[in-house]
């Protein structure tokens, strides 16, 4: 017997009846980007594997664990898109966008890929609405990124989330916290895990972004960077929340908050559902990377973004039980019965499409009767009915499907404008219940 094929480990259809959600939340990415005058780039699925493990950092899971890394037939070394910072700094500097007044603000909405262990919120390929914005150093680029983030949930009325806020200070004066930060988890190396042991000297900050129950355990007695930010970072730290406040939009200082790139500094955040705990919860982050663009070979250029899977925001509309409106129904549905009248159908229901009106038509071979089964199943405002009868007067009959059940009889080419005419149902809505 034959196996059957499915879905790769790590992956999943996205079935017709998911899709509203994924559209809500497509429609709602792209209009909140456009309130806050970002404008869409795409960049390709794959990318010189060099180029993220540069930008995205040696150190980190996404390089050493993660990349779908591979050598193509010209021998160049190419990775799948894990994160879509990289790609788009890559854009920016291809593209001579320096030139264009700044800060340039971009987002995407992509596939990303990772060599995850699969679960709840984390696949292998999944999907991320990506907001940068490129040449701005101020405060108010990170505060209006996190607004953004925040009004993108509240467009999509989701509730009970919170702005976990934090800055991990530039990298200079960052490492005088590292040594603490060395010195408090040294004596504690053999309980933690076989990743942050290997990082400790390396890159500590990973430590507290580790989501291994071990290191877990063992970062709540950490000392906390944002106690000691310089004067520059403090005030850009002050900065952001004072304009947070300004917006409206509520946060908390999370002083453990590093974030798992190596190429933040400043201000860093998660958004996530209240009292969750923290294990893979968190449904957008973001950050400030001012030296990204110099690492990959551009000039000094500061810069802000975030990013925020769709999958988990999926995930979250159906905890909180936030619907999304469903498909239209058709407008019409073709039944036809009796020689020639499958021909008519067709060529009624191609009348009607070019004029704006959805039709679907009915199986050939299928009975009358059946087809009109079909047609109270479709949820179709009305049945157009073409018989043998009917065929011959050059007419159809117009069933109304969802008000009293009244028909009427219609020239072939006068169906469209009868059908336009008739009330049209209220536009869908969502509704959180």
């Amino acid at each position: 017997m034959n196996a059957r094929f499915q879905t790769p480990r790590g992956t999943e259809d996205v079935l017709p009846e998911d899709q509203p959600r994924w559209r809500l939340i497509e429609a709602a990415a792209g209009e909140t980007a456009r309130l806050f005058g970002y404008e869409r780039i795409d960049t390709p699925s794959f990318e010189a594997a060099a180029l993220f493990e540069k930008g995205t950092g040696d150190t980190t899971d996404i390089v050493e664990k993660e990349m779908y890394a591979f050598e193509d037939r010209g021998g160049e070394a190419l990775s799948l898109t894990p994160e879509a910072t990289p790609a788009i700094c890559r854009a920016w500097l291809e593209h001579g966008m320096a030139s264009r007044p700044q800060p340039v603000r971009l987002y995407a909405t992509a596939r990303m890929f990772r060599y995850s262990r699969p679960q709840l919120g984390r696949l292998r390929q999944f999907t991320q609405f990506d907001c940068e914005a490129i040449g701005s150093a101020g405060a108010l680029a990170d505060a209006e990124l996190i607004e953004l983030n925040w009004r993108l949930y509240e467009r999509l009325g989701l509730r009970d989330l919170e702005v976990r806020l934090g800055s991990i200070d530039d990298i200079g004066p960052r490492r005088a916290y590292l040594e603490r930060l060395r010195a408090h988890y040294r004596p504690l190396r053999e309980r933690l895990s076989p990743d942050s042991q290997r990082r400790l000297e390396r890159n500590p900050l990973r430590l507290l972004d580790s989501n291994d129950e071990r290191d877990r355990e063992l970062r709540e007695g950490a000392p906390a960077i944002v106690d000691q930010l310089s004067e520059d970072a403090a005030a850009h730290f002050a900065a952001v929340r004072e304009a947070l406040d300004a917006a409206g939009v509520p946060h908390v200082v999370d002083p453990l908050l590093v974030r798992g790139l190596d190429y933040y500094n400043r201000t860093v955040w998660e958004i996530a559902p209240t009292g969750d705990g923290r294990a893979q919860s968190s449904i957008g982050a973001g950050g400030r990377y001012d030296g990204l663009m110099e690492t990959l070979g551009g000039p000094p250029t500061p810069a802000v973004g975030f990013a925020t899977g769709l999958e988990r925001i999926v995930i979250e509309m159906k905890r909180q039980g936030v619907d999304a409106p469903a498909p239209p129904a058709p407008d019409a549905f073709v039944a036809h019965a009796g020689e020639g009248a499958a021909r008519a159908a067709v060529r009624a229901a191609s009348r009607l499409r070019a004029c704006g009106i959805a039709a679907v038509t009915g199986e050939a071979g299928r009975s009358l009767r059946a087809q009109l089964r079909r047609a109270n199943a479709s949820g179709a405002r009305v049945a157009v009915i073409i018989g043998a009868e009917e065929l011959a007067r050059g007419t159809a009959a117009i069933k109304d499907l969802r008000g009293d059940g009244g028909q009427e009889e219609a020239p072939l080419d006068e169906l469209a404008a009868r059908i336009a005419g008739a009330q049209a149902p209220p536009a869908p809505h969502w509704r959180h219940g």
